[in-house]
């Protein structure tokens, strides 16, 4: 009886540093792939080539005539990469065919209006005479044949505030959907610091990323208003706080240098814009 008892004993005994063993070994490997992942982020040159190549390849592309999909057009800068990496993360925007015109931020401006107010005197040549921006003027034509207008870009606010004046100078009809997707920033990354951090709390780690997102998101809510579909993506992702995630539920960086997201990142936002808004039905 007492050998019987030893035996049970050991046999227990051995199933729990079995089970410890294996916990311990699965921790090991999630925070492994954590801290891989952040590694990679931290490579700015192949994190900025997943960030604009998709967008960047579809750029003052014509639509194919033979194509019998809808027509999607995305204007707008890096935010619109953005966007269109979190969409087709997800498997969205299947029944389209997209196209892109990227309009840089330092050339953002409202059309019909002069320069002097939107662009710097050192982006002018750039933006206005060299020939390699594009703009809302070469975009005319294209917005007309699209069935959905997508503008998504780090909007300033002097541009925001008279986006119904824009949307005129491009024809925007009521036979078309229209969507504008708002500012969003994710604050200063400490990419090296996070490495060493423990889970806990990096899971609830917030960066303070001010007001200005959610000031100039106030601004397009108002001017979009019946015109088409707003989307606040720094209330869908921050809420009403001035401080933002910096990691997904999943423990994944949701953007490499607080304004261009991961391939985590994009997956993540993307399924949430979808999922909580309008855009899930489009």
């Amino acid at each position: 009886m007492i050998i019987l008892f030893s035996k049970m004993r050991y046999i227990w005994f051995s199933l729990i540093l079995l089970c410890a063993f294996s916990f311990s070994t699965l921790s090991y490997a999630a925070n492994s792939g954590l801290r891989t992942n952040l590694v990679k982020a931290s490579n700015t040159a192949s994190s900025n080539a997943y960030a604009f190549d998709k967008c960047r390849s579809l750029q003052a592309k014509p639509f194919d005539k033979e194509n019998k999909k809808k027509k999607m057009l995305i204007i707008g800068d890096s935010q619109g990469c953005d966007f269109l990496n979190g969409a087709l993360e997800n498997g969205y925007l299947k029944n389209y065919q997209i196209q892109f015109r990227f309009v840089p931020f330092t050339c953002q401006r409202v059309p019909g209006e002069g320069v002097n107010k939107y662009i710097e005197p050192r982006h002018r040549h750039f933006c206005l005479e060299s020939g390699r921006a594009d703009s809302l003027e070469k975009a005319k034509d294209q917005v007309k044949e699209a069935n959905l207008v997508i503008f998504a870009a780090l909007w300033k606010p002097e541009v925001a505030r008279k986006l119904p004046q824009t949307f005129r100078y491009l024809g925007v009809n009521k036979n078309q959907q229209v969507v504008v997707v708002g500012n969003k920033f994710f604050g200063k990354m400490a990419i090296n610091n996070y490495i060493h951090m423990p889970d806990n709390e990096l899971r609830s780690l917030r960066n303070n990323v001010g007001i200005d997102s959610q000031a100039v998101n106030s601004i397009l809510k108002k001017q979009v208003k019946n015109k088409g579909l707003f989307v606040d993506t720094h209330k869908l992702v921050c809420g009403d706080s001035p401080t933002c995630p910096v990691f997904t539920n999943k423990l994944r960086l949701i953007s490499y240098d607080g304004r261009h997201l991961t391939k985590s990142g994009a997956r993540y936002i993307g399924k949430i814009m979808f999922q909580r808004t309008g855009l899930g039905r489009i």
